[in-house]
């Protein structure tokens, strides 16, 4: 018999599944045939029909996927899933960190097994049917390898120490994990420019050339210290273009993918670089960071609550509490506030957006070559031009394209400031 936290746990598992389905639904609903008037000379008819089929074959691939997901947990767990496991890992005499390492390791690894179709299909599929997929089978499976050991050497061992934790150090364990958690995020924040990507992608310093002075140059106005300006070969998997910040401090980084080099003029790139600017001196990065440390405070707070809770456990059907699966369930059960902050950490990634965009147009004065740039990056990555509003709200973490430019060209004093 199901208990309250079976209960609101399921609940709130079909409600997401449900309210993401609506969403979708919408989304696909909206899809204009009619080209929006600002992107006249960008699309042509059949790569504008190209980006609304692109958008409609993820979709239902994700409303597929979304499905099976959730349609495999609830075998799982109903048929008693949890606790079978739990009883297999107990046999082998572990210890309680070892057990709870082995506990969890094995669901990852099964959810690992039971995405890898779905993922090869998206790659070498849907991406490839498209024009973007460029990952070879060899890429593809050392990008597993590599992801898995880092998982494991970096993973493992913090997964030690919370349980190690929680299992010894009475009501403070929350505090010392949260504690560590923090440090363990700042090292990876610290390393994974010059440690941990490099791995995964080529990072080459921008060559000497009109670009880099014009960046220079651009910095020094503006008071931005470069650690660097690289080019990665995003190409190596995919045709879409991108740029991104990272790090911090001494190892702080902007990174511009190939492909992106490739398609833009000097303007333009160096508009999408004020904008990664923008994000650092309007304190967007640190303040996501300070975000993410004191939600997960709170989450180790609670986490120490629910973890004694019998009825948590006996909603899974187990015969013995457990740290390591109480973090699975707490999990689960948490799974409705973190769908409410996910919506609420959208509506303020957008608000940065607006923001970062703002201090790019202010400080560069090239309002043509950013909105000749965001159409173009449309354009090539196949962009939703028309996103239903509801789809927006939970899920998007970046304005639609259209209320950007309209944005831009609202920005005092700049409406009549062109290109060069």
């Amino acid at each position: 018999m199901m208990n309250l936290y079976a209960w609101i746990i399921l609940s709130a598992l079909l409600f997401e599944f449900a309210l993401n389905l609506w969403a979708d639904i919408l989304n696909l609903k909206t899809l204009d045939p009619d080209l929006p008037g600002e992107f006249t000379g960008y699309y042509d008819e059949a790569t504008y029909r190209k980006s609304q089929q692109y958008t409609r074959v993820t979709t239902k691939f994700g409303i597929v996927t979304a499905t099976l997901d959730l349609g495999v947990m609830l075998i799982f767990w109903f048929c008693g899933g949890f606790n079978a496991l739990d009883t297999l890992t107990r046999t082998w005499h572990l210890g309680p960190t070892g057990t709870g390492l082995a506990y969890i390791g094995i669901l990852l690894l099964f959810l690992s097994i039971f995405n890898l179709p779905f993922n090869i299909y998206k790659t070498f599929v849907i991406e490839e049917r498209f024009g973007f997929n460029k990952t070879t089978p060899r890429t593809f499976i050392l990008d597993m390898v590599k992801g898995l050991g880092l998982t494991l050497v970096l993973g493992g061992p913090l997964l030690v120490i919370v349980l190690a934790f929680f299992q010894n150090a009475g009501h403070s364990a929350w505090l010392y994990c949260w504690i560590v958690a923090t440090v363990f995020i700042l090292f990876i924040q610290f390393i994974a420019p010059t440690w941990i990507m490099p791995l995964f992608n080529k990072f080459q310093p921008l060559e000497e050339g009109a670009l880099k002075e014009r960046i220079m140059t651009y910095a020094g106005s503006v008071r931005f210290p470069i650690g660097g300006i690289f080019v990665m070969d995003g190409s190596k998997r995919s045709s879409k273009s991108n740029a991104f910040f990272t790090g911090f401090g001494k190892n702080k980084r902007i990174v511009l993918f190939d492909t992106l080099i490739e398609r833009h003029t000097v303007e333009e790139l160096l508009t999408i670089l004020a904008h990664e600017i923008g994000h650092y001196k309007k304190r967007h990065i640190l303040t996501g960071m300070l975000i993410s440390i004191c939600h997960m405070g709170v989450i180790f707070f609670l986490l120490s609550i629910f973890l004694t809770h019998k009825g948590l456990y006996d909603a899974f059907y187990m015969k013995h509490m457990s740290i390591y699966a109480g973090f699975i369930f707490f999990g689960m059960l948490y799974a409705p506030v973190e769908l409410i902050l996910s919506v609420f950490m959208n509506m303020l990634s957008r608000h940065n957006e607006y923001q970062a965009d703002r201090f790019a147009m202010e400080t560069t004065r090239l309002t043509d070559a950013f909105i000749n740039a965001l159409k173009k990056l449309s354009v090539h990555n196949l962009s939703n031009l028309t996103p239903h509003p509801f789809y927006v709200f939970l899920h998007a973490s970046h304005p639609p394209v259209l209320k950007r430019i309209l944005r831009v060209k609202e920005i005092p004093g700049l409406q009549d400031v062109k290109t060069g």
